[in-house]
């Protein structure tokens, strides 16, 4: 016997209460703000307590996410707009609305690695020991993130009439689609996905420095790398509002060349057993 889930009660049917919080005279609090900066915060406190783990100063890794919030928000602003240019062309006063939604993770962790590699510099650290440092707040921020999608009623799949649909209401729907109501909820799944490469990057970093497994400096960004990119290329080719390089999905292109690299580093750091190029010499 099949069970045929979509007659199931829509006991998991998902339904945006809309994108602000609270209003009080002039003052609106978003939802996606609201979450942008939880985010922040969660992955600023868990680098402290892994950098204590590890017997590195924590106050680098507060500095660190000053000027990772800095390069990784205009970034991810920035990436979003170019490849959505044409409409903004014709409202350029929205550019900088980014309380509406509108930014690219991959636009962020571009400008975070530049803001990064500057401070490694900078304070003459390892910019991989950083990295690994940051990368298991970077996937559970991203995880927390993923929610403002929700409240915003966007970065939504293909129409389904799955048990866990999605509502969208008929001014967010895209052209074409008017006619259907519930929409795979892509921003779930991503955020799911995340949760579990949180899961197993922390499970490798607890191995690591309770010396069940010797790390290499560099292996859990190159980890995230390989499994945050492995679920976004599915889960993007579900998405009805990709951004596009003529027929292309640019974050399917940009995730395999995550998983490419991220394959190349390990390989490089457990194969050929040397250690990844720095900006300060390693032994």
């Amino acid at each position: 016997m099949v069970l045929d889930i979509s007659s199931l009660p829509l006991a998991f049917q998902f339904t945006s209460p809309g994108p602000i919080l609270v209003k009080i005279g002039p003052l609106t609090i978003r939802w996606y703000g609201l979450l942008i900066a939880t985010a922040v915060l969660v992955g600023v406190s868990l680098s402290q307590y892994l950098a204590k783990r590890r017997n590195v100063n924590p106050e680098l890794l507060s500095d660190l996410s000053i000027w990772l919030v800095i390069g990784a928000i205009p970034a991810a602003r920035l990436y979003y707009v170019l490849f959505e240019w044409a409409e903004y062309v014709k409202r350029p006063e929205k550019i900088i609305a980014i309380w509406e939604g509108g930014i690219a993770i991959h636009g962020a962790i571009i400008g975070g690695t530049i803001a990064a590699l500057t401070f490694a510099k900078l304070k003459r650290v390892s910019f991989w020991q950083l990295a690994d440092l940051v990368a298991p707040s970077l996937i559970l921020g991203q995880a927390i993130g993923r929610w403002g999608n929700f409240f915003n009623s966007e970065a939504f799949g293909s129409p389904t009439n799955l048990a866990w649909r999605l509502y969208i209401p008929p001014e967010r729907r895209p052209s074409g689609l008017e006619s259907f109501e519930y929409f795979h909820p892509t921003f779930l799944y991503e955020s799911l996905w995340d949760l579990m490469v949180f899961a197993l990057l922390l499970n490798l970093f607890l191995r690591g420095v309770s010396g069940k497994l010797r790390l290499k400096a560099g292996t859990l960004i190159m980890v995230y790398l390989t499994a945050y990119s492995t679920g976004r290329f599915w889960i993007e080719s579900l998405r009805t509002d990709s951004l596009m390089l003529g027929p292309l999905r640019i974050a399917q292109v940009v995730s395999l060349t995550g998983i490419l690299a991220g394959l190349a580093g390990l390989a490089w750091l457990y194969y050929r057993k040397r250690p990844l190029p720095d900006v300060v010499a390693t032994e």
